[in-house]
């Protein structure tokens, strides 16, 4: 039976994909609009989370889902009426990418993390086999909020260049939720993952320079200022969590974690790693 790969062209679903067919899978890859450039392995399916009728014929057959549940405000969807669907086809296993932020409490003064509850529970309550992954930051987030910058001006500005991270490459978050989809021992448990060394964002900016072969200039700005700047990539709530996580962990440490060694067999990719494979974004 089929694995159901929703958002295959994305940054970790096309890496979800390539690993379960180099596993042996049979793939059933969903995007919103007809694939272009999928493997030919795959079995391609046009349908959209926001359009509940859609899914039916994406899932009939399939036992495996692949999920992504980040709560974007631009492309929300009823995680309520997706589980009802995967229920009603039959699947049996849901892998649920689903994420990690860390917000300064304002009563207790320092670092807290949160977690997307809301997806994870009604995933819980519809009696599938489930599996969480929480990866932290993106890596991918520093190629949205500064790859225009650094091609037309060779700068990036930011409010609070020592604010530390741990970003996570999409491979490895796609390494995780394959091994979880072709392998016993995953069920009912989930994953909080990091990347593998603590990065400031300047340090972040001078690996996309290494990268691409040029130093790239690192300039001030106010909350107020990079609030907006960020909002011109992401809806301004994003924009304002992502800007309020900076300020919770100017110059902390980051929590790094070893959970994709731990399930996978393979280290880590480094943030640097990340910045050669992704250089062309930059250039």
């Amino acid at each position: 039976m089929a694995t159901v790969v929703f958002g295959a062209r994305g940054n970790v679903g096309r890496h979800v994909a390539d690993g379960l067919l180099a596993a042996g899978e049979q793939v059933r890859a969903v995007s919103r609009t007809p694939a272009a450039g999928s493997p030919p392995e795959c079995e391609t399916v046009v349908a959209d989370l926001q359009r509940p009728e859609t899914l039916p014929a994406a899932l009939d057959g399939a036992d495996k889902v692949f999920l992504y549940g980040m709560l974007d405000p631009r492309k929300p969807y009823d995680i309520e009426k997706v589980t009802a669907a995967a229920a009603a086809a039959g699947i049996g296993q849901v892998v649920l990418l689903s994420s990690v932020s860390v917000v300064l409490d304002p009563d207790a003064g320092h670092p807290v993390t949160r977690h997307n509850r809301t997806i994870e529970q009604a995933v819980q309550r519809s009696g599938m086999d489930w599996t969480f992954l929480r990866p932290g930051t993106f890596a991918a987030n520093t190629r949205t909020w500064w790859s225009g910058s650094i091609r037309t001006g060779n700068v990036v500005r930011l409010p609070y260049p020592l604010a530390q991270s741990a970003p996570v490459h999409e491979k490895d978050i796609a390494a995780l939720a394959v091994t979880a989809l072709t392998e016993p021992g995953h069920s009912h448990q989930a994953y909080t993952l990091y990347g593998p060394e603590s990065l400031t964002l300047q340090r972040q900016v001078e690996h996309i320079g290494e990268a691409i072969g040029r130093r790239i200039r690192v300039e001030h700005l106010s909350d107020e200022q990079a609030r907006a700047e960020v909002a011109g990539t992401m809806h301004p709530v994003v924009a304002e969590t992502i800007v309020s996580q900076w300020a919770a962990t100017d110059g902390i440490v980051a929590t790094t974690s070893v959970i994709t060694e731990k399930i996978t067999g393979t280290p880590a990719h480094t943030y640097a790693q990340w910045a050669a494979d992704h250089a062309d974004d930059f250039r």
